[in-house]
């Protein structure tokens, strides 16, 4: 292969678009993989987050790891990993006071036998330098602001495969309190355990509280997730107060799980809220993650006495889903669950961050009115984000994301406070008359109007759709859905990988097919209403040499279609994928070879084709995430290269494409880790390609889209 790379510099422009204009905006500036700090075990996570006090060291959770790990953070841009400390058992939550780092550690060794410790850890020796014996499983730690005392929920779960999963199960959780001495040491001859039984409407016996928050008068809030109830503590474990959590009807939402985005169900929820944090110190936010019956995938502000001062309802899901973060799989569940929320003040404005679990998105509220809070931004997180930490003298928010084991590795993300434009979402329908979803987009062409259109794949199996996208406006907006149909149902049997344009107004689609689903490798034409008008099946020539990986891109220069194949076929050499040709004037096939890069690991493979002026581009990329992966290019061969394309058959020429761009760069450029799938590629008539990246519908994925510009 010939090299003929362009500088990042001169080449490459990324969408930086404000969603919600405002001076002052976090933008991600880093991502910590915690394998780093771990690297010879098989999973690890980061789940609850903790900041020294001078902000220079983060401290987490890692519960598969069975560790406490540290991150230097001096230079926010550039974590480093900073070791870890082990515990005697299962790490749940910490919290920091001075140099001190306090973390519940779960030592059970049964659900009936629930048991654990609280250890306290010098930050800067990672020693241990004392501990208190748990009267149970612990779950979360909360820290006065006073650093008087602290405070830790005594969870005592439930085993889920139990009486069908339902509370109550013996022995009941509690709250567990110990005073701090002046030089932040736990002083264990102080612990009491606040009993919260006989309080809420649900399981009164059984109370599971889930998570602690201490306010400046020293009082504590709990959640009892499972029974849907608040408690209000005095420092000293009296109940100041309790109330249910209540219910809330949400209307225009998905609960069913059949591959498309549908928001037209209604559903009445508890609450069933997970982390709660005082906002000041009458009232607190909370995150309706569900887990027994409810879920009402949005947030709540409640006064400690009871009354409701704010319900977020559908809106915070119906923001995820116009920035293509909807998980329609956990459509019958819980759908983004926000589990995680937190509070700090930066630059003079109050802020709640609400963590979507399912979704990956942190919601950025402006609550200077508690009673109406403002979403300003919308960040992409890692899978799962389950903690976060403020560090508002250095204009820092971190995440935590907990899950490791769907592709990338768990990391943890910075973000920073700047008076700059919002950085995500690349790619929005917010614009829409109707609310729309969208996702995993998978290939793409640019119209004579600069606009671009981009077709999902079979992930939306009966949602088939074309978007319409308006690249003039920051972020790119979605000003169309165009839903592919057969015989005016949403058309079957489709995994569309690539699109160009007819010359009539209407398109060719590119199926990729999957023989082991009984999805064909196939080429449609679809009209510009979406209605499929024909279409071009493969000769047997290709048919007895197929494999699961194929069509991946398609191109049309004339009266000649080219296709692109992801991998090798049957017949193909090791490292050659096949480009077709279709003569739409003879119907004729033909082909030639493209040279594979070999890879480093996995494999690597084309994802799209696509034809501009006298040259055909690639995109070609390996099957790797984060700092594993190598591969993710844009080549270029001159469209006379392709009339070395013979017929199916005889002995195929090989291409001898050159580098243009190096995308990797691009795919880091937003603090991110190297997304796996750029699958999408479109040139518009002044030069300027623009990439997209396939979020695999948020299945094992953080939901994130990259959509940005390649300037000529």
């Amino acid at each position: 292969m010939t090299y003929r790379a362009l500088t990042m510099t001169s080449a490459l422009t990324l969408l930086a678009a404000p969603a919600f204009p405002q001076d002052m905006n976090f933008n991600r500036i880093a991502s910590f993989m915690v394998a780093d700090n771990l690297p010879e075990a098989e999973e690890t996570s980061a789940e609850i987050i903790a900041a020294s006090e001078d902000g220079m060291t983060l401290v987490y959770t890692d519960s598969p790891g069975k560790s406490i790990g540290f991150i230097d953070i001096t230079d926010p841009a550039n974590p480093v990993a900073a070791g870890v400390f082990i515990p005697e058992g299962e790490p749940t939550s910490v919290a920091v006071i001075g140099g001190y780092a306090l973390a519940g550690v779960n030592t059970s060794p049964s659900y009936t036998e629930p048991s654990g410790f609280l250890v306290e850890i010098d930050m800067t020796t990672q020693q241990e330098v004392g501990r208190c014996t748990l009267p149970g499983q612990p779950d979360s730690v909360g820290i006065a602001p006073d650093g008087s005392f602290l405070a830790v929920a005594i969870e005592n779960e439930r085993d889920e495969d139990l009486g069908d999963g339902r509370v109550g199960q013996m022995p009941a959780g509690s709250v567990f309190m110990v005073d701090l001495t002046a030089d932040g040491l736990i002083d264990c001859a102080t612990a009491r355990v606040a009993d919260i039984t006989g309080l809420a409407d649900i399981a009164p016996e059984d109370p599971e509280p889930e998570f602690v928050s201490i306010n400046a008068e020293n009082e504590v809030v709990v959640t009892l997730q499972e029974n849907n109830h608040i408690v209000v503590l005095s420092a000293a474990g009296a109940v100041l107060s309790h109330f249910s959590a209540g219910h809330v009807t949400l209307e225009g939402v998905d609960t069913i799980e059949e591959g498309a985005l549908v928001f037209d169900q209604t559903i009445t929820v508890p609450r069933e809220p997970d982390s709660i944090t005082w906002i000041d110190n009458t009232h607190f936010a909370m995150a309706n993650e569900g887990d027994m019956d409810g879920g009402s995938r949005g947030w709540t502000i409640f006064s400690q006495d009871g009354a409701l001062v704010y319900e977020s309802g559908i809106d915070f899901e119906n923001a995820i889903i116009q920035i293509g973060h909807y998980p329609e799989e956990r459509s019958a569940n819980k759908g983004v669950e926000p589990e995680s929320v937190t509070f700090d003040t930066f630059g003079g404005t109050p802020y709640v961050f609400v963590g979507a679990e399912r979704a990956s998105v942190v919601g950025v509220y402006d609550i200077t009115d508690p009673a109406a809070p403002v979403l300003t931004q919308l960040l992409p997180s890692g899978i799962g984000p389950e903690g976060y930490v403020t560090i508002p003298e250095r204009n820092l928010l971190i995440s935590a994301n907990e899950t490791d084991d769907a592709g990338p590795r768990a990391h943890v993300m910075i973000f920073e406070y700047q008076d700059a434009s919002a950085a995500y979402p690349h790619l929005t329908s917010a614009g829409m008359e109707t609310l729309t979803g969208w996702g995993a987009i998978s290939g793409q062409v640019a119209a004579e109007d600069g606009t671009i259109y981009a077709v999902n794949d079979s992930f939306y199996a009966m949602q088939p759709t074309i978007f319409h996208i308006d690249v003039s406006q920051t972020p790119a907006q979605i000003v169309d859905a165009i839903r592919v149909t057969r015989e005016g149902q949403p058309a079957q049997l489709m995994d569309m990988e690539g699109i160009t344009l007819d010359g009539e107004g209407g398109f060719w689609i590119a199926s990729e097919g999957r023989s082991d689903r009984l999805v064909p490798h196939a080429i449609y034409r679809v009209g510009s209403d979406g209605a499929i008008e024909d279409y071009i099946a493969l000769p047997n020539e290709l048919l007895a040499v197929e494999a699961r990986f194929g069509f991946e891109g398609i191109t049309r220069v004339g009266h000649m279609l080219y296709i692109a194949v992801q991998r090798e076929w049957r017949d193909d050499p090791a490292n050659h994928a096949k480009v077709l040709g279709y003569n739409l004037d003879s119907e004729e096939w033909s082909v030639i070879h493209y040279p594979l890069t070999v890879p480093a690991t996995g494999w690597v493979g084309l994802s799209e084709i696509t034809a501009h002026d006298d040259r055909v581009y690639f995109i070609e990329r390996d099957n790797q995430l984060d700092a594993r992966a190598v591969t993710k290019q844009i080549t270029s061969v001159p469209l006379s290269a392709m009339d070395a394309m013979v017929p199916l058959g005889e002995t195929p020429a090989v291409l001898e494409p050159q580098l243009v761009v190096d995308l990797l760069p691009a795919l880091t450029s937003t603090g991110g880790y190297v997304l796996d799938k750029v699958e999408a590629l479109a040139i518009t008539q002044n030069g300027t390609m623009w990439v997209a990246t396939d979020n695999d519908g948020v299945d094992d994925h953080s939901g994130e889209t990259m959509f940005f510009a390649v300037k000529p």
